[in-house]
């Protein structure tokens, strides 16, 4: 018989598995905890969505849509008909559809944020892979540079809170529509004048989406694009004051930024502030986290028109600077590794770790095997390897005695020492405190 040839995950798509989750609900729990101090609640939102949804909110000549999407027409109904549907490439374009279809900002703004897979057919390199994990913040209903601010604040707080290092912030304004168009047909008509210096991807991009095309990481066009007409000098009072505006608040907060006039963002929906914070030491993928304002996108996905402003981190690059830059997360350990002499004492030690999980004990417990429990010693072995700071020892004369022995394995207890001792079973709350202490 044919040997089954092993399955093995998709180009780009990783298995999470311990101990790399503890260091992923570590952040987890770092964000959740920075989002209930800023007011921001949690939305969670389906994976599959219309491709129309991110063809009309992202823009149909993005990158993200023209080629990275997994975008397939679904199964046909009874009627023969079938959607268009895509694996969301990002989280804004959802939120955004859920706030609209539940009609949400009819009390008012909205605080909100996500975290969860994103996909991208992207090549896959350090930092980019094909399912990736962001969180988001999304700011709905608010017109004012103060949340815009808030929003940078918030990210600060959490780079603070998770001891991150090394990113600095950068910021530009797009203005709005009219006055990007105006630039707009300045910067081809600049391009086409240097038409033989521009490359084939900006060649592609010239009239589709020119403003991607100062974004370049091409080294032969940098001066080209330095020479470029700057957005920013196409920008009204409205404009200008509203950069201002964020820019004061930064200012008071001490938060250190660069003006970035080459700061576009790759997605057609943001209008005023943009920023990404940014770090040299991820190589070529230098972006962990990023945002801007997106005032016309509620309108643009059939919405009543709204104020709205969001960022989105990517985990991957949290946690891979974070390890760059040496930080150690230490995988959640038990507080107690349990010992078991024999299977007939199973039901009384089932019931106690029963009652010490109920007074928050962490407990592990040594299942049985094929040939039994094995050896206490072997047993001994696995409860070292295990992490655990104490071995339960449930013995037979223990047992008999109304008792169980507990001997540290690691931490202050057993280098200073201290002796096996007992408990009795009965007096559960002293041992729980002791397994914990």
């Amino acid at each position: 018989m044919a040997k089954t040839a092993t399955l093995t995950a998709l180009k780009g798509m990783n298995d999470l598995m311990p101990p790399v989750t503890a260091r992923w609900e570590w952040l987890e729990a770092q964000v959740r905890e920075q989002m209930a101090r800023f007011a921001y609640q949690n939305v969670r939102l389906p994976i599959l969505e219309r491709t129309e949804l991110f063809v009309r909110g992202i823009g149909e000549v993005t990158d993200v849509v023209e080629k990275e999407m997994y975008a397939f027409a679904d199964r046909a109904d009874k009627h023969g008909e079938f959607d268009h549907v895509s694996l969301r490439p990002e989280g804004t374009a959802g939120v955004v559809r859920a706030v609209v279809e539940q009609n949400l900002l009819r009390e008012g703004p909205l605080r909100l944020w996500y975290a969860g897979p994103m996909f991208r057919r992207e090549n896959v390199q350090r930092g980019r892979q094909r399912q990736f994990h962001q969180i988001g913040a999304e700011a709905l209903g608010f017109a004012g540079p103060d949340v815009d601010a808030e929003l940078i604040l918030l990210a600060q707080s959490l780079w603070k809170a998770i001891g991150l290092t090394g990113v600095r912030l950068e910021l530009n304004s797009l203005g709005q529509p009219d006055e990007r168009a105006a630039h707009r047909a300045e910067l081809i008509a600049y391009l086409e004048a240097h038409a033989d210096q521009l490359d084939e991807d900006a060649k592609r991009r010239l009239h589709s989406n020119p403003l991607r095309i100062l974004d370049t990481k091409n080294p032969a066009m940098q001066d080209l694009v330095n020479g470029a007409p700057k957005l920013m000098d196409f920008l009204g009072e409205a404009s200008l004051a509203h950069f201002a505006g964020l820019r004061a608040i930064l200012d008071a907060n001490g938060v250190a930024y660069t003006l970035n006039p080459r700061l576009v963002r790759g997605l057609d929906y943001y209008n005023l502030s943009v920023f990404e914070f940014v770090t040299d030491q991820l190589g070529s993928q230098g972006t962990v986290c990023a945002g801007g304002r997106y005032d016309h996108l509620i309108e643009q996905i059939g919405g009543k028109s709204a104020p709205a402003v969001g960022w989105a981190l990517g985990m991957e690059r949290i946690l891979e600077l974070l390890s760059e830059q040496g930080q150690v997360i230490e995988a959640p350990v038990s507080d107690a590794f349990a010992v078991v002499q024999d299977a007939t004492l199973m039901p009384l030690v089932l019931q106690t770790l029963t009652g010490l999980r109920e007074r928050g004990v962490k407990v592990q417990m040594h299942a049985a095997g094929p040939d039994g429990f094995g050896a206490m010693k072997k047993q001994f072995k696995k409860a070292d390897a295990s992490g655990a700071r104490h071995a339960l020892i449930f013995g037979g004369d223990e047992l008999a005695a109304g008792e169980l022995s507990v001997k540290p394995l690691r931490g202050e207890r057993e280098a200073q020492g201290e002796a096996q001792t007992r408990f009795a079973l009965a007096a559960l709350d002293a041992l729980a405190q002791h397994l914990r202490g």
